[in-house]
């Protein structure tokens, strides 16, 4: 069941009502405020009372998320909220289940928990928060660091190739796929709504900035200097166009791959490639494009939801046997005594 057919007619709230009266523990200036605030604003304006909205984390700066919001919430354990929120979503599919997660929390202990909630469709809307480093840990390497990144747990350049989470999200075939930045407000609110609309599993990239351990690692795409060159904004129906004036953009190759090309010179718009929530192959190869970087939606597709299959299967059992006896079911079939 989509989180919007449970929407009820709930009393009209703010901001305020989202914040909890628990005192913010990030370090100043950390980018994790910036999405705190993005999704108190949003969650106001969807219809839901706040108790049908759930907060589920893991271990790290990020799973301090659920203090700080005024709604129910459970702090799990390292990279096991996608099990906890799927245990919660399949049983009460009324409730808006949200997981918050990093990079470290969600891709390296609790990779296989991510990688299966999303696979199965369940309908949880999971914040994956990438600073590319272990920030609560204090500064060892994370699955998306760079090769060559120098940290207290790697002093001679981590050898690692980085995990991707959009590339990892595509593979498993996540049925809603999108990245934005943590200083991008207005972006990020529209992504975070787009999730909550999705009737199914979101996965929400959304890069972040940790100021006192990886400071700047997301330099190229927030400098205003640097940005406009350096992100792609990703839109349904329009062109793949980008920098200050809009005049690069990017296209298809004679080898089958993107190009990125300016345009005059032969090129014009027409030769741009449109982009398209809906087609798979193109939100791979854009998974893959590291600059400029995308953000937006890359894919977005309609599939049988977990929890709503599974309560289909548990209605049709029901219709066929009655409730059933539980003794009865534990001692049929192939049963001995020892």
């Amino acid at each position: 069941m989509s989180d919007t057919a449970v929407a009820t007619a709930a009393p009209k709230l703010s901001r305020k009502d989202f914040v909890s009266d628990q005192d913010v523990r990030w370090c100043p200036g950390c980018g994790d405020y910036s999405i705190l605030a993005q999704v108190q604003r949003v969650l106001p304006e969807l219809g839901l009372p706040r108790e049908k909205f759930v907060f589920v984390s893991g271990i790290g700066c990020s799973s301090r998320f659920p203090y700080y919001m005024n709604t129910y919430g459970f702090h799990g354990i390292h990279g096991r909220a996608p099990a906890i929120a799927s245990g919660l979503k399949i049983t009460r599919p009324d409730l808006s289940v949200w997981v918050v997660t990093g990079d470290g929390d969600g891709l390296s202990i609790g990779g296989n928990h991510l990688i299966h909630a999303l696979r199965r469709n369940v309908g949880l809307k999971i914040l994956l928060f990438n600073n590319r480093i272990y920030g609560l840990t204090k500064g060892q390497y994370s699955p998306t660091s760079e090769v060559g990144k120098v940290t207290k747990s790697t002093p001679m350049g981590t050898v690692d190739y980085p995990f991707n989470p959009i590339a990892v999200a595509m593979g498993v075939d996540a049925t809603f796929v999108a990245r934005s930045i943590d200083v991008e407000a207005k972006h990020l609110q529209e992504m975070l709504r787009r999730a909550y609309e999705h009737p199914g599993g979101a996965f929400l990239e959304i890069l972040q900035n940790c100021n006192i351990f990886n400071d700047g690692a997301w330099g190229r795409l927030t400098n205003k200097e640097t940005k406009a060159d350096s992100v792609i904004a990703l839109e349904h129906g329009k062109p793949l166009l980008f920098g200050k004036n809009r005049d690069k953009g990017i296209k298809l190759g004679p080898d089958g791959r993107l190009q990125i090309v300016a345009l005059g010179n032969g090129v014009s718009e027409a030769d741009i490639l449109v982009h398209d929530e809906r087609n798979r192959p193109l939100a791979y190869m854009l998974a893959h494009l590291e600059s400029p970087t995308p953000i937006g939606v890359f894919h977005v597709e309609e599939r049988a939801v977990y929890e709503e299959a599974m309560a289909a299967q548990l209605a049709a059992a029901r219709q066929k046997q009655g409730e059933g006896d539980v003794n009865s079911l534990l001692r049929r079939g192939e049963t001995w005594t020892v």
